[in-house]
């Protein structure tokens, strides 16, 4: 059925402006939407696990014998060691920030209950959803590495650079990066691009010079006195040496740059006691610990689920959009200019014509066979005329002459 003049123009009008909405939004969206989903998720619960290379060297100090038996001290060697690190969101978190909570554990695996753990630690940060860094107050943070009969103490701490996630949009370029054991930030240096099971990650290594603990925390085992003879430096020696722990590690990150998370996760870590930093002389713990697969895999899920969802916004939403507005607008603009001009309509058959002969008209009368006259127009300048007939046009039509008398 045809549209009349009246709704095609309504048609026109809506398909024209749904159009233009839609290539607004199109426009838009990419710049504002993505703005307010670009964020790291609110929900985010991540447990990590790192193990040591099995064919690298792992060395681990036996606190025992530091404090009993007659010898030096004890470094036990190919020591089995794991990682864990549990990350959950807190309060406050907002819009804009977010809480994180870190408590990680570094334990040997090769013998049983408390006696293997070495480290435990409880960090916590409020930093941005969208470039990782820790927010601009004092403090903003804390770090527990002792316990109490309340449980763990949380000393404030001012975090200086990213811990757990890097900007969404990460570049490749030099990060500030927050590490935890000496409490300082050094530089991430960007220093490839590669992959990971096909995922597109950055790589960055930070390194961190040899840093004394002593001077992070006042620890007891952080800086120790005993005999020379249990340091190893003079086997009859009883002089009383002073040493302190010193810290150094070399980090590397692969980062999936798009959500910035960290997919794999290394450490070749060195704790140490020396009288100078330069030259160690008791190894504390010195290892290479690297993230396992199935965590490298939960991570790239991780990655991925983000990914989709800035994808979702950030292109296939807007060319979606984009293509149904300009299918909207043109038909619209089709079916306006279509629309303008409705075409003229022939008399029905057998209707008689309601206006009468121009002045400048001349008129003839024919008559029919059933008696019924017919008149016809002809224009004063010779343009076609117009029959119009007056009755039935089923009828046959004869022409009489009225001059011929019966």
């Amino acid at each position: 059925m045809a549209l009349s003049a009246g709704t095609r123009r309504t048609v026109a009008c809506v398909l024209v402006g749904l159009g233009a909405a839609l290539l607004v939004a199109a426009l838009m969206i990419p710049t504002y939407t993505v703005s307010k989903v670009a964020k790291t998720p609110l929900d985010l619960e991540i447990t990590t696990i790192a193990e040591s290379q099995p064919d690298e060297e792992s060395l681990v100090l036996d606190s025992k014998s530091l404090t009993s038996g007659d010898g030096p001290a004890v470094v036990d060697e190919n020591v089995p060691l794991i990682s864990q690190r549990f990350v959950t969101v807190e309060e406050p978190s907002d819009a804009d920030v977010m809480t994180l909570q870190a408590g990680s554990t570094l334990r040997r695996t090769d013998v049983q209950g408390d006696t293997g753990l070495l480290t435990a630690n409880i960090d916590r940060v409020t930093i941005s959803r969208t470039t990782g860094m820790p927010v601009d107050e004092e403090p903003n943070g804390s770090i527990a590495v002792t316990v109490d009969k309340d449980g763990s103490v949380m000393e404030p701490v001012q975090h200086t650079g990213i811990g757990y996630r890097f900007p969404i949009g990460t570049e490749k370029k030099t990060y500030p990066y927050f590490d935890i054991n000496v409490r300082k930030s050094f530089d991430a240096n960007f220093i490839e691009e590669t992959e990971i099971n096909s995922t597109k990650v950055y790589r960055f290594q930070m390194i961190a010079p040899p840093t004394s603990t002593w001077d992070v925390v006042k620890a007891p085992a952080n800086r120790l006195t005993l005999p020379a003879s249990k340091w190893g430096v003079d086997e009859r020696d009883d002089t009383p040496v002073t040493m302190t722990r010193y810290y150094t590690n070399v980090r590397d990150l692969w980062v999936e740059p798009e959500t910035g998370t960290v997919i794999k996760g290394g450490e070749s870590i060195h704790l140490y006691y020396a009288r100078a930093a330069d030259k160690p002389e008791v190894t504390a713990l010195k290892s290479h610990i690297v993230f396992d697969e199935a965590t490298v895999e939960s991570q790239l899920a991780i990655a991925e689920e983000n990914t989709d969802k800035l994808s979702l916004f950030g292109r296939i939403v807007p060319i979606v959009f984009g293509v149904l507005g300009v299918i909207a607008l043109l038909a619209g603009l089709f079916l306006g200019l279509r629309g303008g001009s409705a075409p003229a309509h022939a008399s029905p058959r057998g209707t008689r014509p309601t206006p009468g002969p121009a002045a400048d008209d001349t008129a003839a009368t024919r008559w029919d066979g059933d008696d019924t006259p017919t008149t016809q127009f002809t224009s004063g300048d010779d343009t076609p005329t117009t029959q119009f007939p007056r009755g039935d046009y089923d009828g046959p039509t004869e022409q009489i002459d009225t001059n011929k008398r019966p």
